[in-house]
């Protein structure tokens, strides 16, 4: 009797496969307007625990040292995590709340000496391009006499628009009480990590086979390694990149120490396009006081950005990302098109865990299960035939080698 033929090794199955596919991907790409609609909707009902896990996540590396360093030598072990855990949202906490008692003030004075020395800008800007002989579409001077009227009708137009103006408001403290519960969940997140973490590993290992547990573990671990790799080096040289700019422009006297540094520094956390945003918005908050004050950012933003480039992000980072410029350019573009600034941001280590898994799991399984391991196993499958075939053939009793290998010779003719 001759031996079934597995579904898989059948010849119309891979086209029945591959037609599958390309019905499945035709019909995701004709509505992905609408699934990506839904998957927003669903992801805006969690947003604010989304947000407390991601801020959990940050502040896990800071409470870590805190516990290995800070309070190595409590002896209870509950203390110490509480402890640990305490001083790390703490810091959190008062850092953000320094940031803010420094940029929000200086931000004002910025806007208001913009608004109170508007006219003499206008009128520099006049005398300046009347020496070089360059006409402007517009009148600078009746710009400068209309500037009273210009603003009076701003009144009028905040006036006008109050209803729009409080609804906007409305949804900016909506989105204050959604960082604020976000940040009290990942306290409780953060206490609970160990036992969370427990019931996912004991979930996991009773839903996979022990190999496949031990892979997914793996995955997992190596995940967490890029993301805290990457969360803690980037954050450690956007602060020596806003310090460094903080004693260039205490040096020089330029104003606006504080507000310019930190906005150099979190703009410097955006791969790519992140410090030239940084350097354009310091250069026009300089640009208000003196313009050669921006000139002299500028340049040094340049020395300094080139200097972080190539030689202190490359000593802080290491090789440990190993992902080449070109999928972190393109990682960059996609992600932003995606999710924005957010994408951005997750651009550097979502390449770089798509690079290892192609590496270490993707290449891996193509070699062993590829159609050059199906044409090898195959190959090999027919020589181990032939050979019962053989064997049988030479004892003269075609039919024994057909209840060996369970396969009919080819090479015997049909009665």
């Amino acid at each position: 009797m001759a031996r079934k033929t597995p579904l898989k090794e059948r010849n119309w199955y891979p086209y029945a496969v591959a037609a599958c596919i390309a019905v499945t991907l035709y019909v995701v790409l004709s509505n992905l307007g609408g699934i990506w609609k839904g998957i927003s909707t669903v992801v805006g009902w969690f947003s604010t625990i989304i947000l407390g896990c991601v801020l959990a996540y940050l502040i896990s590396p800071l409470a870590r040292m805190y516990y290995n360093r800070v309070f190595k030598k409590v002896q209870k072990e509950k203390l110490r995590k509480v402890l640990s855990n305490v001083l790390a949202f703490a810091t959190v906490i008062l850092f953000l709340g320094f940031v803010l008692g420094m940029v929000i003030p200086q931000l004002i004075s910025s806007i208001t000496t913009f608004a109170g020395n508007l006219d003499g800008y206008a009128k520099t800007l006049a005398a300046w391009l009347a020496a070089r002989h360059i006409a402007l579409p517009i009148d600078i001077q009746e710009f400068i006499d209309s500037s009273e009227s210009t603003l009076n009708a701003l009144v009028g137009v905040i006036t006008a628009n109050i209803d729009d103006i409080i609804s906007t408001a409305g949804v900016v403290g909506k989105g204050a009480m959604n960082w604020i519960i976000a940040l009290l969940l990942s306290m409780y997140l953060l206490a609970e990590k160990d036992r969370l973490k427990a019931g996912m590993l004991k979930l996991m290992e009773q839903l996979l086979p022990d190999t496949r547990y031990d892979n997914a573990c793996l995955f997992f671990r190596r995940c967490d390694t890029i993301l805290s790799r990457y969360i803690i080096f980037n954050l450690l040289d956007s602060l020596i990149v806003g310090a460094t700019n903080a004693i260039f422009m205490a040096i020089l006297g330029l104003p606006y120490v504080g507000l310019v540094s930190i906005v150099v520094a979190l703009c410097n956390l955006v791969p790519t396009f992140g410090p030239i945003v940084g350097a354009l918005i310091g250069a026009f908050i300089l640009v208000l006081v003196k313009p050669w004050y921006a000139l002299a950012f500028l340049i040094f933003t340049v020395v300094l950005q080139t200097l972080d480039g190539y030689f202190i992000k490359p000593r802080i980072l290491g090789d440990s990302l190993g992902v080449p410029g070109l999928w972190i350019l393109v990682g960059i573009i996609v992600g932003g098109a995606m999710i924005g600034i957010v994408g951005i941001l997750l651009a550097i280590p979502a390449v770089a865990i798509i690079d290892f898994l192609y590496h270490d799991y993707f290449l891996p399984w193509l070699a062993h299960k590829g159609p050059k391991a199906r044409a090898e196993a195959k190959a090999e499958e027919d020589e181990k035939t032939k050979a019962l075939h053989d064997a049988a053939n030479a004892f003269g009793d075609p039919n024994a080698a057909v209840e060996l290998t369970g396969v009919e010779d080819p090479a015997t003719p049909e009665e």
